[in-house]
């Protein structure tokens, strides 16, 4: 029987081949001190980085960097960018890369309104009150940043790897082109990302049809193009459907009217990567979401 639900979704999607260059209309009125967060390389290979930066130049801001940002992103990098942040009174942020970048990204913009240590946040989340606007061209299908409030932060020294929230993105471009290149271990561990994020919603107490509907079309859309993105790392059709899908596996969309997920999948994931620092996808994968 469908449940009691709370639906709130303010990030703006823009999806399409070559819509990057909406971006310099997107932040208009957000101020002119930018924070661009990436991670390494690979958004100056595809020409993202260039893009954006001319993107940025273009509309008079001025630019402040934070590189490096890891997979399982770490909080040390969080600590970087609220210092950049404080220091230089940035004004918005923005985000080029996966999921990794802009989960950090959310934490950097909770942070750099913040007095205390970024990490309270992660262990407090009702302490977050304002936040920076974040802005994020994404350039993997896998975890749904971009289109939810939450972010997950490693801290190596204490050997977590935990949630913080309350920070969704004003508007995240999705160009399924910036997803060919990726390469096949890591569209594949995106892909598991995506059917653990669905199966996780779907398998509760109760649910509800329109919701059943939801995760049953997630399910089918990313098994029968997944292979196929796989196999022909170009094909725009599906890399786009997988990249869609991908969008709303954290939205509230897939549990509307459902029982809440205790989400178990993520929860032994996440112990396991803040030990040994696996790919999300890949610890996701181990325990079964192939076989599902």
């Amino acid at each position: 029987m469908i449940q009691s639900y709370d639906l709130y979704l303010p990030t703006h999607l823009v999806f399409g081949k070559g819509r990057v260059s909406e971006l310099g209309n997107l932040i208009k009125g957000y101020g002119k001190k930018v924070l661009l967060t990436y991670g390494g390389g690979f958004v100056k290979r595809i020409g993202l980085y260039d893009t954006v930066k001319q993107i940025l130049t273009d509309a008079g801001c001025d630019i402040f960097e934070l590189s490096g940002i890891a997979p399982n992103p770490k909080i040390e990098s969080v600590r970087a960018g609220v210092e950049i942040c404080k220091k230089e009174g940035i004004e918005f942020i923005v985000s080029i890369g996966g999921g990794s970048t802009l989960d950090c990204s959310k934490a950097i913009s909770c942070g750099a309104l913040y007095d205390g240590d970024p990490w309270d946040l992660v262990i407090h989340n009702d302490r977050i009150g304002r936040h920076l606007p974040i802005f994020d061209v994404i350039t993997l299908a896998a975890t749904g940043s971009e289109y939810d409030g939450g972010g997950v932060i490693t801290n190596e020294e204490t050997k977590e790897k935990l949630s913080v929230g309350g920070c969704y993105p004003v508007a995240s471009i999705l160009d399924p082109e910036y997803t060919f290149t990726v390469p096949a271990n890591q569209t594949a561990a995106g892909i598991s990302d995506i059917l653990s994020h669905t199966f996780e919603q779907y398998i509760v107490a109760e649910g509800s049809m329109i919701s059943d509907g939801f995760c049953e079309s997630m399910l089918k859309t990313v098994m029968h193009f997944g292979p196929i993105a796989l196999k022909d790392p170009t094909n725009f059709e599906a890399r786009g459907e997988v990249l869609a899908a991908s969008s709303f596996g954290c939205c509230g969309l897939l549990g509307l009217g459902r029982t809440p997920s205790p989400w178990p999948c993520h929860g032994i994931e996440h112990e396991v990567s803040a030990w040994y620092d696996i790919t999300h996808g890949v610890g996701l994968r181990d325990q079964g979401t192939d076989e599902l």
